[in-house]
């Protein structure tokens, strides 16, 4: 059962892509996850008093896990969600967090004491080529300066969530981890909304169904068995299946937007298989 987790994730994962552009275009980004997460907590507290997890920890794993939130739903997601809010293609957006692997495998080493084969390394470049492929560079897209920022804001975020994630030892039951790290998450975007934006919600049934399948699918779904997989595997095998979900992304888009599927796309779907089949294979 275990090893069908990444296949999953990678659906879960790839489909947030699809209801990003409806949440944004009927709300403030920062609006919007923090409305995610205030419901992803409460989601996380009931799941951990009904399997008896007490959610009383200790400051030092308090302070981590809300880092961690702050971290991955704050920063990296924020990031993402911003740039494509103010006009930042979503393909190289996703193109440059895609980057996450192969920064990754650079800090793993001195960070975590993990070893970087050659292997894994051919693989990450190999998974890096395809995505590209698939995800196809516009070279004359109107990139916003600040939505390149937030976009690489966001890459940095993520790759020193998973490390930082990796590195903690605090064995707390994910559901009471997650329940942290969502309220971490909502603060951080309360605050943003607080001080530096002018929130709006506009509760079209477009929007809502779009955020029910970030929170349950997503979040619920798929943010959990990440962090599953992070515990039970090295960091740089891990964060070597997001090479697919560019591909996944673009099947999906082709399928439920109609949008068009070329040869490029596919020949990018088998480099990047074939480059992450070769980083996380024992």
């Amino acid at each position: 059962m275990i090893r069908i987790y990444p296949f999953i994730f990678i659906l879960l994962w790839s489909s947030a892509f699809i209801t990003t552009k409806p949440i944004v275009d009927y709300s403030d980004p920062f609006a919007a996850l923090a409305f995610r997460f205030f419901f992803v907590a409460i989601g996380f507290y009931l799941f951990s008093v009904y399997s008896r997890n007490s959610v009383i920890i200790k400051k030092k794993n308090l302070i981590e896990s809300i880092l961690s939130g702050v971290l991955f739903h704050g920063f990296y997601l924020g990031g993402v969600f911003f740039s494509i809010s103010i006009g930042m293609p979503a393909g190289i957006a996703a193109l440059i967090v895609t980057l996450q692997p192969i920064l990754t495998n650079l800090l793993s080493g001195p960070i975590l004491n993990e070893k970087v084969s050659i292997k894994q390394w051919i693989g990450a470049f190999l998974g890096f080529i395809g995505a590209a492929l698939v995800l196809g560079i516009d070279l004359g897209s109107k990139i916003p300066f600040l939505g390149l920022i937030a976009t690489i804001i966001a890459l940095i975020a993520i790759t020193t969530s998973t490390i930082w994630q990796k590195k903690l030892s605090n064995n707390l039951p994910l559901s009471v981890s997650n329940f942290y790290q969502a309220i971490g998450g909502c603060f951080f975007h309360l605050l943003i909304v607080i001080f530096f934006t002018k929130a709006f919600i506009d509760f079209t049934p477009t929007f809502l169904i779009a955020m029910s399948h970030q929170i349950f699918l997503v979040s619920f779904g798929a943010f959990t068995i990440l962090m599953f997989l992070i515990k039970r595997n090295s960091a740089s095998k891990t964060v070597s299946i997001f090479f697919l979900i560019p591909a996944i992304s673009a099947f999906m888009g082709w399928f439920f937007l109609n949008e068009i599927l070329t040869k490029v796309d596919l020949i990018g779907f088998l480099i990047a298989t074939i480059g992450v089949y070769i980083a996380t294979r024992k």
